[in-house]
């Protein structure tokens, strides 16, 4: 690990056509700290991670993880993306999955070393008994957990999440809160997850970014969740987001 900081933005712009779905974003968050990034829908949230990833470039404006330009070092990072995107139809097996975690590519035949840290990441996350279970037969929550063991695999140093509870029950969003923070603590990692749920960002996060396009807020739950932020980020306090700090 080094000592630059875990997200440095500097003034970051990301435009989609004629529209700036980014704006002006800057923060710099601390390594081993867990990042609950919360907005409404079109808020920019899912590009954002895609511009940590190195998978968009910003108009204006610099990022650096880890002091690197984003992508430069994928070893480095766990990726979880929004389960609803995925093809369950997909015919592959839940340590095939784990396993493309650590080639970056599906595998074909798996050798001894890949099999055992796919069964170790699987076990972590409390999926053990999923191994050879074909991906068409797991449950959302069931799928999380996988999803997780392949982002966990290589024991990377930064997990970004995009809103990995979406179809699963509260227990199993539970579950996720609960082993992230574990794998947290573990392994002095930092963790950036987009969430809908402002309870998941109160209770389990260190730090809050508040975004619509543009920061609204930035800092611990308490300063980041005010009622002033949420207002300016929503339109309103109340339906859902009545978990404000007055």
């Amino acid at each position: 690990m080094t000592d630059a900081p875990a997200l440095d933005l500097r003034h970051v712009t990301v435009r989609r056509g004629d529209v700036e779905v980014l704006r002006d974003v800057s923060l710099v968050l601390p390594a081993a700290r867990l990042l609950a990034i919360i907005g409404p829908n079109g808020a920019g949230k899912s590009t954002l991670v895609k511009a940590l990833l190195g998978l968009v470039e910003p108009l204006r404006g610099d990022i650096r993880v880890f002091g690197r330009p984003p992508g430069s070092e994928p070893v480095r990072i766990g990726y979880v993306p929004q389960l609803k995107t995925f093809d369950r139809s997909f015919p592959a097996t839940a340590l095939e999955l784990v396993v493309s975690g650590l080639r970056r590519s599906w595998p074909g035949r798996i050798r001894r070393a890949e099999h055992d840290a796919a069964c170790e990441a699987l076990s972590r996350v409390g999926a053990e008994r999923l191994t050879d279970r074909p991906l068409a037969r797991l449950s959302g929550g069931e799928l999380q957990r996988a999803f997780l063991a392949r982002a966990l695999v290589r024991r990377p140093e930064l997990v970004i999440l995009d809103e990995p509870a979406t179809g699963v029950d509260f227990l199993a969003e539970h579950d996720l809160n609960r082993l992230l923070e574990a794998y947290q603590r573990e392994a002095g990692a930092t963790v950036v997850m987009v969430t809908p749920d402002l309870a998941a960002a109160r209770h389990h996060a260190d730090d809050v970014l508040v975004l619509n396009r543009t920061l609204i807020g930035f800092g611990p739950p308490e300063r980041a969740l005010s009622a002033s932020c949420l207002e300016r980020a929503y339109g309103h306090v109340g339906h859902g987001h009545d978990l404000a700090v007055p």
